[in-house]
């Protein structure tokens, strides 16, 4: 397998898949990296670049739509911002990154396996507790910033589950606070690595292609239950391949 022409080829299609359930990606973009033998030490950065690609697009896209409720996304990016730089900060022995990272593969393919009943209506929006949004919010960050994604994949089951908001509005809670959260991931990473592949640009562009292609997917009638089961399998694989 060819990584140089292979690999930009799966961030294209993950970044297309990821955006058609609302996502940016960055547990795909892991997967695939870990999947064809990219450096551990630039996982992390470059998963988090090709994540505020994908994530501007979405963000953008459900603020057009109406669906970004600034009362509901403002208490958690306020402790996780801060919490996600401290996380991007840290620099994690390879055996602790690989362990941990697996975990979180794992958990990701669990959550993109399941399916979660969405809320009958936008209307539905009950915001929780400020202290708990705040709580919530710092430990997302902070997981998030640590392993080199944007939290989405936390954050979108807990809204959903407890019943805050709708499932677009979570959607677009999820991007912005994905969006956040890498920005804020990625400058605290700066601290400790100044450099990126140089590949990085054209992976970017490989993103913004799929995001956009993923948007349009995303509205069409492609059963996303099915989309979401093929990246379980992936994310599965990836976390394998990191295990042996």
């Amino acid at each position: 397998m060819d990584a140089d022409l292979v690999l930009p080829l799966l961030i294209a299609l993950v970044a297309a898949l990821y955006g058609s359930v609302g996502h940016a990606g960055a547990s795909g973009y892991i997967a695939m990296m870990a999947l064809c033998g990219v450096a551990p030490a630039l996982i992390k950065p470059s998963a988090l670049c090709l994540n505020v690609i994908v994530a501007t697009v979405a963000t953008l896209a459900f603020a057009r739509a109406g669906f970004l409720r600034w009362r509901l996304l403002l208490p958690f990016a306020i402790t996780s911002v801060p919490c996600a730089f401290i996380g991007g900060t840290i620099k994690l022995p390879i055996a602790a990154y690989k362990l941990i990272l697996g975990l979180v593969l794992v958990y990701a393919a669990w959550r993109m396996w399941m399916a979660i009943r969405p809320q009958d209506a936008e209307e539905t929006l009950r915001p929780p507790h400020v202290g708990i949004a705040l709580t919530v919010g710092a430990a997302i960050g902070f997981t998030s910033g640590l392993i080199g994604v944007g939290g989405g994949i936390f954050l979108s089951p807990v809204i959903m589950l407890m019943g805050w908001a709708g499932p677009r509005t979570t959607a677009a809670t999820s991007a912005a606070f994905i969006l956040v959260n890498s920005v804020a991931a990625l400058a605290g990473h700066g601290l400790v690595v100044g450099s990126l592949p140089v590949e990085v640009p054209w992976w970017a562009g490989c993103a913004l292609m799929g995001g956009l292609v993923g948007s349009w997917l995303g509205s069409s009638r492609l059963p996303p239950l099915m989309l979401r089961r093929v990246l379980a399998v992936v994310l599965l694989l990836a976390a394998i391949k990191l295990a042996i």
